[in-house]
């Protein structure tokens, strides 16, 4: 299997998905749970969703950038500081956590149950390509006080 270990930025992972999720909804059309729903609560609830994943995502941010540690996830070994306050302490990956939120308002927004796998499809690859390789290397770095912390905090939620 072709190792794509750390090799696509996480960004481009998400964007790469809404295109396939925007694509299965042109083909599947509207359908399954949210095609029933009103539109207004179906922009309502759009819009509640991806400010929460935008506010994990800034959140995710700030809290690497105060730490003065790198925000690069292609280079989780350059870690220079094991960041566990703020969203860290109720997840361990805001930002993907938030990139994940987006991509279920982006779901909801388009109305189509094909959709709604987006999110899901997300979430498992960046866990085997990404996450993984990340907790391999800051338990290399960190080591004791990552085990610590990966006890504490769950890996999305």
């Amino acid at each position: 299997m072709l190792n794509l270990e750390l090799k696509i930025p996480p960004p481009v992972v998400a964007a790469l998905t809404a295109a396939a999720m925007w694509a299965a909804s042109q083909w599947s059309g509207p359908g399954g749970p949210l095609d029933g729903l009103p539109a207004d609560w179906r922009l309502a609830a759009t819009l509640a969703v991806a400010l929460v994943g935008a506010g994990f995502d800034v959140g995710g941010v700030l809290g690497f950038l105060r730490a003065k540690t790198t925000v690069n996830p292609m280079k989780p070994e350059r870690s220079a500081a094991l960041v566990t306050s703020g969203l860290y302490r109720i997840t361990r990956n805001p930002m993907y956590l938030g990139m994940a939120l987006l991509l279920l308002a982006w779901a909801l927004y388009l109305a189509s149950a094909t959709a709604l796998l987006g999110p899901l499809v997300f979430m498992l690859y960046i866990t085997r390509f990404q996450i993984r390789p990340e907790e391999r290397a800051l338990s290399a770095r960190f080591g004791g006080e990552f085990a610590s912390y990966c006890a504490r905090v769950r890996r999305w939620l």
